[in-house]
């Protein structure tokens, strides 16, 4: 089902769509959620917690994990110390802070992007990302 860079291939729990889940919740393992929480998600293991958001899910809070597969909405702060997967209609509002990120065409974050390696924090600045300027003719 995924690629081992990108956590567990094994989904433990699942809260399914037309679900709604009111509280924190700390999962073991891997995480899908085709519904809405509103509460903080956080890995009860630290070095294994795989969550997946699928495209009609929502996280209304603070996301902790190993590992993200996003096609949905989260807003809140996110902390991710391996690996992010913002998929084409994923939209963040607020900051995420990520080791390595792969980002699709279409999704969205409103907030910040930092950068985690060797335990330092480093900003990405909008100002530091390469742009090429549309040619004309």
């Amino acid at each position: 089902m995924f690629n081992k860079k990108k956590g567990s291939t094994k989904i433990d729990s699942l809260i399914g769509q037309g679900t709604t889940l009111t509280g924190d919740v700390s999962f073991a393992g891997g995480l899908r959620v085709d519904g809405v929480i509103i509460g903080n998600v956080s890995m009860a293991d630290e070095k294994n917690g795989t969550l997946v958001v699928s495209e009609k899910a929502r996280i209304e809070g603070k996301v902790i994990c190993s590992h993200l597969i996003l096609n949905g909405e989260i807003r809140g702060p996110i902390e991710v110390s391996h690996y992010v997967e913002l998929q084409a209609k994923s939209r963040i509002v607020g900051d995420l802070s990520y080791k390595t990120l792969e980002m699709h065409p279409g999704a969205i974050i409103e907030g910040r992007l930092v950068h985690v390696h060797n335990g330092k924090r480093e900003e990405v600045a909008a100002d530091s990302v390469p742009r090429t300027e549309p040619k004309t003719a």
